[in-house]
């Protein structure tokens, strides 16, 4: 697994991925172009907001599975996986998150999709 860190802004997605060095999980992206997974660790003030409720609605819109949770730390996970540009738009959509939301930065990593269907709010 190989991750990366960076901060909300305009060139944050290219940053994104730039930043993730090359590591195993890679080689499910490069061996299955059609579905990507990202697992987005969601900092700022993201929770007691409807951050949760907003992921899943956009996820449904937008056509990716998994799961969004709170963690003790205060920061919301997503574990998002599908079709590359879907996975690229919910990332986005994870960035700026819902109007009572302030989202401050993400961490997101790569790693194998898992064949996960349809998407829940599990914590």
């Amino acid at each position: 697994m190989s991750s990366g860190t960076e901060d909300g802004g305009a060139a944050g997605a290219d940053a994104a991925e730039e930043a993730m060095t090359r590591g195993p999980a890679d080689a499910a992206d490069s061996n299955q172009d059609d579905v990507l997974r990202r697992i987005v660790r969601v900092r700022g003030r993201v929770q007691g907001v409807g951050f949760r409720m907003d992921a899943a609605a956009a996820a449904q819109r937008i056509g990716v599975a998994g799961t969004v949770r709170n963690l003790l730390d205060g920061t919301v996970e997503a574990d998002v996986e599908g079709a590359p540009d879907a996975v690229d738009e919910m990332v986005e959509h994870l960035r700026r998150g819902p109007a009572s939301a302030r989202v401050d930065g993400l961490d997101v990593r790569r790693d194998r999709p898992r064949g996960a269907d349809g998407f829940r709010i599990t914590g």
